[in-house]
Order: C-alpha cells, then sequence, then structure tokens
C-alpha cells in the first residue's frame, strides 16, 4: 500500500486534536504508545481469539475492521512523532494464529517503545500489517475504513469528544 496520503491525513488529524487540545508543544509519544496498545486490546476483544472459555462469536468483520483502523490512526501517528515513515511493501501474513501474532504486535509494540529507531518502528507496523492480513482485511479496505475514520474522528473533535 501507498501510505504517503494516510501519514499527510494522519498529520493533519494530529495538528487539528493537538490545536484543539493546546498541545502543539507536547510531546505525545507515551499516550500515544498506550493508546496504541488499547486500540490493540478493543481489536483482540473483538475477535475473541483468545477466550478459549466462552463460545460467543466474533464481532462482526465490520467492527473488527473499524477497531483494527483506530489502531492505523495511532501507529501512523507514533511514526510521524518520531520522523518515521513505513515503506510501502507488500505484507503477507507469517502467523497462522490471530493470537500468536497479537502477541507479536504487543512484542514489537514494546520494543519500539524502549527503544523507537525507525527498524523497530518498520517491525511494528509490519506485525500489525500482518495481522490485518490474517484478519482477511486488504489494503483497499484498510484505506477506505481508515478515511472515513478519520472523517468521524473530526467529527468528534468538534463535538466535544
Amino acid at each position: 500500500m501507498e501510505w504517503t496520503s494516510l501519514y499527510t491525513k494522519q498529520k493533519q488529524l494530529d495538528a487539528y486534536i493537538e490545536s484543539q487540545h493546546d498541545l502543539s508543544d507536547k510531546d505525545l509519544f507515551r499516550e500515544k504508545y498506550l493508546a496504541l496498545l488499547v486500540e490493540l486490546g478493543e481489536l483482540a476483544n473483538e475477535t475473541r481469539c483468545f477466550k478459549f472459555w466462552s463460545v460467543k462469536p466474533r464481532s462482526k468483520p465490520s467492527v473488527i475492521l473499524e477497531e483494527y483502523v483506530d489502531g492505523i490512526h495511532f501507529i501512523l501517528s507514533l511514526g510521524l512523532e518520531k520522523g518515521y515513515r513505513y515503506p510501502t511493501d507488500a505484507v503477507n501474513a507469517i502467523e497462522t494464529d490471530e493470537t500468536g501474532q497479537f502477541n507479536r504486535v504487543y512484542d514489537h509494540c514494546t520494543v519500539f517503545y524502549h527503544e523507537p529507531t525507525e527498524e523497530h518502528y518498520h517491525q511494528l507496523f509490519e506485525s500489525y500489517l500482518q495481522l490485518g492480513v490474517l484478519l482477511g482485511f486488504d489494503e483497499q479496505g484498510v484505506k477506505d475504513a481508515y478515511l472515513q475514520k478519520n472523517e468521524v474522528n473530526y467529527e468528534r473533535q468538534d463535538q466535544g469528544y
């Protein structure tokens, strides 16, 4: 996927949020990192892949996709925070187990938080994209869902969310 347009949209949204909340001079890396972890947990919760004790089915694909793109928002934002961009390489899932891939993403989040290098950012982003492939999402679906959620995020800011 070509990520330039999404980085541009995310940069605009971040600037809007920061201006609305007088945060233009604040380093938000820790907050964005924690937000990503929360979104990752919400995504896992919707897939129910780890809930071995439950027979309740997973959420609808549209709900899971919306949670997934919430994570994309924060991964893009973390990249912007550090001045990193993800290259446009194609990604294939390497895990066949959703729980295993979620754990991989969490691991890459932790490594990036403690050592925020460009290489670690790329590893985090790639593992998250691999999760998306494993969940059945294609590039166009992710991009479309991101753009829809981006509009919702602006509306929420305008409504005092």
